[in-house]
Parts: structure tokens; C-alpha cells; sequence
């Protein structure tokens, strides 16, 4: 019994960890979209920055993937 309960927590720390990259990358995608649309012009700095945000938020999910 106690290899399952250990088994489920494991699995919910990752759970947890890689649901809070996807919001992270969810609200960065976003703000990406949002801030285009107010000034299209910025686009690609835009792009570069909300790129560099999505990649450290996807870092935390592997950290929790491989550190548990």
C-alpha cells in the first residue's frame, strides 16, 4: 500500500509542476498575442522575449520531471 501512496505522489508533484508551466506559457503566449495586436510593429522583439519566457517556464517543468 505505502509503494502506492508514494507512486501518487510522485505523480502528482509532476502533475503540479508541469501544470504550472503550461499556465506560465499559456499567460506568456497571451500577453505575446496581446501586445502584437497593440503595437504590431514590436513584433519581433516581442517574439524574441515571449520565446526567452516560454523556455524558462518549459525549464521548470523539466527540473520537476527529472529532480523527483
Amino acid at each position: 500500500m505505502s509503494l502506492v501512496i508514494a507512486a501518487l505522489e510522485g505523480s502528482l508533484h509532476i502533475a503540479v509542476g508541469a501544470g504550472g508551466a503550461a499556465i506560465g506559457v499559456g499567460l506568456i503566449g497571451a500577453k505575446a498575442v496581446e501586445a502584437v495586436g497593440r503595437n504590431p510593429g514590436a513584433s519581433g522583439k516581442i517574439l524574441v522575449q515571449s520565446i526567452l519566457g516560454m523556455a524558462l517556464a518549459e525549464a521548470v517543468a523539466f527540473y520537476v520531471i527529472f529532480l523527483a
